[in-house]
């Protein structure tokens, strides 16, 4: 099972043979290998567990050996002691198995991580003592004479060579576990680069959409802003007919009164109303006067808004090109991190 530490680097701890080693091209190996060299050999997890199928394992082990609960612990044992010392130093470690055979081990490893072995041999350098076998053959309980046909089929070679086999394996195994481990490396950071390119990009699609409306917005604001302006000029406008109406209204309020004085006691009610015509003119000019300032305030206060309007809508209409062209790279980067994730996907 693959794990990431918190740092972001794989937990070798948990890293098995399978994440690094592709079990297919690694039994083919393991096949060529024994049948070359007339060498029996499997590989184990670093549970001593088998993850090949045996290669080429001899009919004394298989059928015999093996067949027995004693023989097969005996093995078991053997296996075991042999991986475990070899795991300890590192290097292929031969020995001679409980049945007298010649016996390697080669760890697999991860830098300083062991992850598994290949275990062979199954071999004799000299020829085998009839009487030691027929020995072990009681112990294991198995047929004494059959078990020694079978002993005398297994290859006999030097302990040169099965140094050398072990060396080879050792080799191998180590050269693709380590090229293995490098792949699975790339696939995740791969992986993880594209997968942050892709919620990059995506943030960036929302940020050139969003930018998009407020350059809309403040198109659409800076022409509010322009029609309050054009509002207050009408104003304004309006403003001049009411002090014009004013000063009208006042002179005809002076005519008025002028009229009621001529008219005596008959004309001192009429007098009073045209001399609140008059105040109420007078009135009406001074808050069309007062309006007036402060429409005049407006767009002064406008037209500053108008002109940082502008100048705002200049910044983000370059900001939002700007978004999109990140964008438009940002999409290219995510194209390019797919097919790095797909080179170092692929088989």
């Amino acid at each position: 099972m693959i794990k990431k530490l918190p740092n972001g680097d794989l937990d070798l701890n948990v890293l098995e043979i399978k994440d690094v080693i592709d079990i297919k091209l690694l039994q083919t190996f393991q096949d060529n290998f024994a049948t070359a060299l007339t060498m029996s050999s499997v590989t184990v997890d670093k549970d001593g567990i088998a993850v090949t199928k045996p290669s080429s394992y001899t009919r004394a082990c298989l059928s015999f050996t093996q067949s027995t609960k004693i023989g097969h612990n005996h093995c078991a044992l053997s296996h075991k002691e042999c991986g475990e010392e070899a795991t300890k130093t590192g290097k292929p470690y031969i020995h001679t198995c409980h049945a007298g055979l010649l016996d390697f081990a080669a760890p697999i490893l991860v830098g300083d991580y062991h992850i598994g072995s290949i275990l062979g041999g199954q071999v004799f350098t000299s020829s085998p003592s009839e009487a030691e076998f027929r020995k072990t053959a009681k112990e294991i309980g198995v047929n004494e004479d059959d078990y020694v046909k079978a002993i005398n089929e297994i290859h006999i070679t030097h302990e040169k060579n099965v140094i050398a086999a072990a060396e080879v394996l050792s080799i191998v195994t180590n050269s693709l576990s380590q090229a293995g481990y490098e792949k699975l490396k790339l696939s995740i950071m791969s992986q993880t680069l594209a997968d942050n390119f892709s919620q990059i990009s995506a943030t960036m699609e929302e940020l050139s959409a969003s930018s998009i409306t407020v350059t809309n917005n403040q198109h659409n604001l800076s022409e509010e802003i322009i029609n309050v302006k054009n509002i207050s000029i009408e104003i304004n406008s309006i403003l001049d007919s009411i002090k014009s109406i004013a000063d009208q209204t006042k002179m005809l309020g002076l005519n008025a009164a002028i009229e009621a004085a001529r008219a005596g006691e008959a004309g001192r009610g009429f007098g009073v109303v045209a001399t609140e015509i008059r105040s109420l003119s007078q009135n009406s000019k001074e808050t069309a006067v007062k309006i007036l300032n402060l429409t005049n305030k407006i767009q002064e206060s406008v037209d500053k808004t108008i002109e940082t309007s502008h100048a705002t809508l200049e910044t983000t209409e370059q900001q939002s090109a700007a978004i999109q062209e990140v964008t438009s790279t940002l999409m290219e980067v995510t194209t390019l991190a797919d097919e790095l994730n797909a080179m170092a996907n692929d088989n």
